[in-house]
């Protein structure tokens, strides 16, 4: 499983526009069990249920599935149509190229175009002639939404060479790396896109129609959630420290685990964006958002679960890490 929570900076995104379409931003995030407070803390965070949750039903009370980003509204429904296009496709390069025209029939602001370049793959994000430009948001929903679909069609997840966005981030650059899996992310470029390696456009679909009616059933959160095969130093880490989260073990436990030398570990982890540390941390940060959105566990339960021997070093982990205490966190969802 991947990362379970999400910064904050989404969430607003996703209800920036909801004032202007005369809905009430505090009824959504209580609808979906997120605490109103949660969008004052700069470094707060909410679990990806409740986030891919919000989505949904802000895309639905707007009937627009750019959540108001977009020149002119894309009605509900649009994305289920991209989908059974692409479906029938044999290729990789087919369905990318088929999804990115499906968009370009669309007055956005913005739209995906596949360009091959020798070696390299180029999913980029063109402005069209609009008066107003286009908004990060915006950017970084098309962006994600073609790479983890085409991840699903698959069953794999696709390596990035290189993300590229055309503006400064306005979210950690972490959140931006766990957005696209880990892959580099550079920010202030000309151009918005993604680059990957033109082999993977050979890739044949997985997919098909059977498995796309499950898809379509919720397929924000089962793209914000899919975990298949990964071979990434950080992912390896993540999942030994995920199965013993109750008595976590150090870096040289894990490097045993993963048969390599400790300070090996620790370069590759470096070279990936992160730390040991950074990755316990963000173990017992998820483990305790998600169950704190479960009834009948107390928090001392989630304390234990989230690998803390004492309630009182977890409580002060879960407000450094949100902002607020986990007794507050709770009351408000």
């Amino acid at each position: 499983m991947r990362d379970l929570s999400i910064s904050v900076y989404f969430a607003r995104s996703v209800l920036k526009n909801a004032v202007a379409h005369g809905l009430d931003p505090i009824s959504l995030l209580r609808k979906n069990r997120i605490s109103p407070r949660l969008m004052l803390e700069g470094d707060a965070r909410i679990s990806i249920e409740r986030f891919a949750d919000l989505q949904v039903a802000t895309m639905q009370a707007m009937n627009d599935e750019t959540l108001g980003y977009g020149t002119r509204p894309m009605p509900l429904g649009c994305w289920s149509m991209m989908c059974h296009a692409v479906i029938g496709c044999e290729t990789l390069a087919e369905a990318l190229s088929r999804a990115c025209r499906f968009y370009q029939l669309f007055e956005l602001g913005l739209h995906p175009v596949l360009d091959q370049d020798g070696e390299s793959a180029v999913i980029r994000l063109e402005e069209q002639r609009v008066p107003m430009p286009s908004t990060p948001f915006l950017h970084e929903l098309l962006l994600f939404n073609l790479h983890r679909f085409a991840s699903w069609l698959v069953q794999e997840h696709l390596p990035i060479q290189v993300v590229q966005l055309n503006y400064q981030p306005l979210a950690p650059a972490l959140d931006y790396r766990h957005m696209f899996l880990g892959n580099p992310v550079e920010f202030e470029q000309h151009h918005s896109q993604l680059v990957l390696s033109s082999g993977l456009l050979k890739k044949r679909i997985t997919q098909n129609e059977t498995s796309l009616r499950h898809f379509l059933r919720h397929p924000t959160l089962i793209m914000l959630t899919q975990n298949y095969a990964i071979n990434s130093w950080t992912s390896q880490v993540r999942d030994i420290v995920r199965r013993q989260l109750r008595n976590i073990s150090e870096l040289n436990d894990v490097a045993v685990k993963l048969k390599v030398h400790p300070q090996t570990l620790r370069r590759r982890l470096a070279a990936e964006g992160t730390t040991f540390k950074d990755i316990k941390n963000q173990m017992r940060r998820d483990t305790a958002l998600h169950f704190l959105g479960k009834q009948g566990l107390s928090i001392e339960e989630i304390s234990h679960r989230a690998g803390f021997s004492e309630s009182s070093a977890f409580i002060r982990a879960f407000k450094g890490w949100t902002g607020v205490t986990p007794y507050t966190y709770r009351k408000g969802l």
